[in-house]
C-alpha cells in the first residue's frame, strides 16, 4: 500500500492527479499541497511513500522543496517525482542530482502515471522517455574527452563497482543478483553500501554517479 503527496499550484491539475491516485486500488492515502513551504510541512508531517512535485510553485521552487524533504531523513525516505510541463535540460539534470526518483511530464497517460507511481514505489527509477533519450546523450563522451572518475569510486569494492554499473545500465535488483550469482538480499546490501559510501540518496543518484564517471558509457555492452 502507498501513501502519495500530490504538489502542484494549479488546483484542477493537482485535484485531478489526487483524484486518479484516489480512485485506484493499493493506494492508502493522497494528500495536497499548493506551494513548496506546505509541500515540506506535509511530508514531514505525513511521511508519504511517494512525492509527485512540480517544479514551478509560489515562493521556493519544486526541486528547493523535494530538496528539503529529502533532507528531513525520513525512515524511509520519500521517493520524490518530478511531474511537469517543462522537459528542459537544466531541470532534469538538477533533479536528478538532489536525488529525485523520477522525471514525468504532465501530458503522461493516466494508467502510465499510476504504473510509473507503484514502479518508483517499489525501489526503481523511471524517467519520461524524451527525457532518458537526452540523457544519454549528455552522458555520451564525445571524441578525445577525458573521463573523469570520482574518487568516492575509490572506496568501492570490485563487487561494489559491478551492482553500480548495472544499476547504471537499468536492472533491477533481481536481475542483477541472477547476472552476479547473489541473492537479492545481497544485492540490496551492496547497493545500500554503495549509497552511504557515496552520499547519495536514490538509485537515480547512483546512475548519474555512474555515467559522470565514466564506470558506464551509454552504448557499451
Amino acid at each position: 500500500m502507498t501513501s502519495v503527496l500530490v504538489v502542484d499550484d494549479q488546483d484542477l491539475i493537482r485535484a485531478g492527479v489526487a483524484a486518479l491516485v484516489r480512485a485506484t486500488p493499493g493506494f492508502t492515502s493522497v494528500t495536497e499541497a499548493a506551494d513548496g513551504e506546505e509541500a515540506v510541512s506535509l511530508a514531514e508531517r505525513h511521511r508519504p511513500d511517494v512525492v509527485l512535485m512540480d517544479v514551478r510553485l509560489p515562493g521556493i521552487s519544486g526541486l528547493t522543496a523535494a530538496e528539503r524533504i529529502l533532507a528531513l531523513d525520513l525512515v524511509p525516505p520519500p521517493r520524490v517525482v518530478v511531474l511537469t510541463t517543462f522537459d528542459v535540460d537544466e531541470y532534469v539534470y538538477d533533479a536528478l542530482r538532489i536525488g529525485a526518483c523520477g522525471y514525468l511530464l504532465k501530458d503522461t497517460p493516466p494508467q502510465r502515471l499510476l504504473g510509473a507511481i507503484a514502479t518508483i514505489a517499489g525501489g526503481d527509477a523511471l524517467f519520461a522517455p524524451t527525457v532518458t533519450r537526452r540523457l544519454i546523450e549528455a552522458y555520451t563522451p564525445r571524441p578525445g574527452a577525458a573521463l573523469r572518475r570520482p574518487e568516492q569510486l575509490a572506496e568501492l569494492t570490485t563487487r561494489e563497482l559491478d551492482v553500480l554499473t548495472l544499476v547504471a545500465r537499468g536492472l533491477t535488483n533481481d536481475e542483477i543478483a541472477a547476472g552476479l550469482f547473489l541473492s537479492e538480499g545481497t544485492v540490496k546490501t551492496h547497493l545500500h553500501r554503495i549509497m552511504s559510501k557515496l552520499s547519495l540518496k536514490s538509485r537515480a543518484q547512483a546512475v548519474v554517479v555512474a555515467y559522470e564517471s565514466g564506470l558506464v558509457v551509454p552504448g557499451s555492452a
